[in-house]
């Protein structure tokens, strides 16, 4: 904020000298007008001087040095009104390069003010206010209309509507029944209901979000980094041919035209306002890349491998088929296993319920419920007793198992049902792909991606099975964690590679890779902490748009650092040879950094092919 200000007083300063030194010369005081422009001068070069004293000593060289050189030249010279010219085009550069990156991180730094640093809490039957920090997992919470979800917890009570917009990019709410998940950050866009916490504010999803948008904010990007290395040649070159100007024709003041025209360097403005706005594009797809530095790598990706369960399929059992035995329908066979599996936690007991009610299936109370955890449930449903659960465990109590006969794809499982003791069925369970996977693998290969690789933990014939037909370069299964980090590294002598994955067991792997990518929505903590870039949705197509940006923004900083600095280099050998005066290249600099810094921007708006509200 400090440094913000003082940017604004210097280009104040800067611009108030040039103006009233313009007005003082027309008015023919030439004196107090050169008087005037120096005044004006002198601030922001010893602003300058501090910069660069504090570059040297991080043993940094940057092209700033130049900037100093030609307004001290210009002043020692008597060229005032040029180093007057100099002076507001580098006070301006450095304040329009500021505001650039404070526009481009608008998005992502509007997480930081988005949630209340209390919560309403029930408590002994009454409403009270509590800091945020004194949450803990399995408090009740009200959440009204219009107010953000503090933690993140599962809905308690009713149905709730919540505004996921800021995290995923989702532009309608999305509908959360009861014991649904609700992630810290969404605004509650219905009517109010009660939150049940799952986790600490520290600990929760928005709070994670914040940690990333903070070291995005303060990271460095490679080509930032290589525009420092260059800017020692370039200065060398610059130095060089205002040398050469002078010594050839005599003239000083051809020295000074050459080194007015090239500084402050477009190098140094356009990358960093580039890749930042890069940044916050990417953010508005729902994928938060934690700097600069990834943003460039993702750029430059050849390969990428992705993990299975969770990444290319649901990582959730759904049901792939239903199979019904002694006259009874399908759909009784399913409302039967889904009414009395309402009681059971398991994965795939929620699985079934879930595919029932979303047939809108009313789904009866079951009685006289028993689990055996691991093997199946019994109870009364429509006073009929019911089993469902494993083949054996439904034969045991069936007298009849027709579903030891069916055919069993890899990696599926089958949910046997029984009714009044005779079998009624069997549902078909599988993790099933996401849907449209195939055409966004092929997407990706249209986006310069030269090589897919699956890695999985699971059985070879399951990830062959489940990624039949998928346009893959090599499937590797039965892999553990190291053997992960293992085949990342094989893969790099194809090209810098990426890794998407969900899971704990993912987490070395990602940080192995070039650029990590965490599915962040349900993946594990570890996982995203590991990555360098997390999608906040659980959707693997936010990876293309993604891409789209970090190319598009790499694009446009080595467009803007090539024009710019070929216009520079052009004014310069004009300039030594007389054809440009010092106030002349001064003006001609002034147009060619705004002009890189505006085309720069241009990262802000990158097309995707994909409104950002609706991927």
């Amino acid at each position: 904020m400090v440094r913000d200000r003082l940017k604004t007083a210097l280009l104040a300063i800067a611009a108030f000298g040039l103006v009233a030194g313009l007005l003082l010369w027309t008015a023919g005081l030439g004196d107090m007008a050169t008087l005037v422009w120096s005044a004006g001068v002198i601030p922001v070069l010893a602003a300058l001087v501090v910069e660069i004293i504090r570059s040297l000593a991080r043993r940094e060289v940057g092209l700033d040095i130049v900037a100093a050189l030609s307004m001290s030249a210009a002043l020692v010279f008597g060229e005032t009104l040029a180093a007057a010219v100099v002076a507001l085009m580098y006070s301006g550069g450095t304040f329009l390069e500021s505001f650039a990156q404070g526009r481009a991180q608008r998005e992502m730094s509007a997480l930081l003010s988005r949630v209340s640093r209390t919560a309403t809490l029930h408590r002994d039957g009454q409403l009270t206010q509590v800091p945020l920090d004194d949450i803990v997992p399995g408090d009740l919470l009200l959440i009204r209309q219009g107010e953000v979800a503090p933690v993140d917890g599962t809905v308690a009570s009713g149905n709730a509507m919540m505004d996921q917009s800021a995290l995923t990019g989702e532009s309608l709410p999305v509908r959360l029944s009861q014991g649904a998940t609700v992630m810290s950050g969404a605004t509650n866009a219905g009517e109010a209901f009660d939150l049940r916490a799952t986790h600490r504010a520290a600990d929760s999803t928005y709070a994670g979000i914040v940690r990333l948008v903070r070291a995005a904010q303060n990271s460095r990007a490679p080509m930032a980094r290589l525009a420092d290395r260059y800017s020692l040649l370039f200065l060398g070159v610059t130095v060089a041919l205002a040398t050469a100007a002078w010594w050839f024709t005599g003239d000083p003041i051809r020295a000074v035209a050459v080194l007015v025209v090239a500084t402050p360097c477009p190098l140094i403005l356009a990358v960093p306002v580039a890749l930042v706005a890069g940044l916050s594009r990417a953010a508005r797809f729902g994928v938060l890349i934690k700097g600069a530095k990834p943003l460039e790598a993702m750029a430059r990706i050849s390969t990428l491998i992705v993990d299975k369960t969770g990444t290319l399929t649901d990582g959730r059992p759904r049901i792939v088929s239903i199979h019904a035995t002694g006259g009874m329908p399908e759909d009784q066979v399913l409302y039967f296993a889904a009414a009395l599996d309402q009681l059971s936690q398991h994965p795939v007991a929620q699985a079934v319920v879930a595919a029932a009610r979303a047939q809108g299936a009313a789904l009866p109370v079951p009685a006289d419920v028993v689990e055996t955890p691991g093997e199946g449930v019994t109870g009364t449903v429509d006073g009929r007793a019911v089993v469902v659960g494993g083949t054996g465990f439904v034969a045991a109590r069936s007298g009849g198992a027709p579903w030891d006969m069916a055919a069993q794809e890899p990696g599926a499982v089958l949910v046997a049902v029984a009714v009044d003791g005779r079998p009624a069925g069997w549902l078909v369970m599988a993790d099933s792909l996401r849907a449209g996977i195939g055409d966004l693998l092929t997407g990706l290969r249209h986006q310069g991606i030269a090589r897919i690789v699956l890695a999985t933990g699971d059985r070879h014939a399951v990830a062959m099975s489940v990624t039949q037909g998928l346009p893959l370069d090599a499937v590797h299964a039965d892999l553990t964690p190291d053997q992960k980090v293992l085949l990342v590294l094989s893969e790099r002598k194809n090209g810098p590679v990426m890794m998407v994955g969900d899971g704990v067991n993912d987490a070395p792997a990602l940080a192995a890779a070039d650029v990590g990518v965490a599915m962040g929505a349900r993946g594990a903590a570890a996982s995203a902490e590991a990555a360098d870039v997390v999608l906040l949705v659980d959707r693997l197509d936010r990876l293309p748009p993604g891409l789209a940006v970090a190319r598009g923004a790499r694009h446009i900083a080595l467009e803007s650092v090539i024009a710019g600095i070929g216009l520079s280099v052009m004014g310069m050998i004009a300039a030594a040879f007389g054809y440009l005066t010092p106030v002349q290249g001064a003006l001609l600099q002034e147009v060619i950094d705004v002009a890189v810094i505006l085309n720069a921007l241009r990262a802000l708006a990158i097309d995707t092919g994909q409104p950002a509200e609706t991927v």
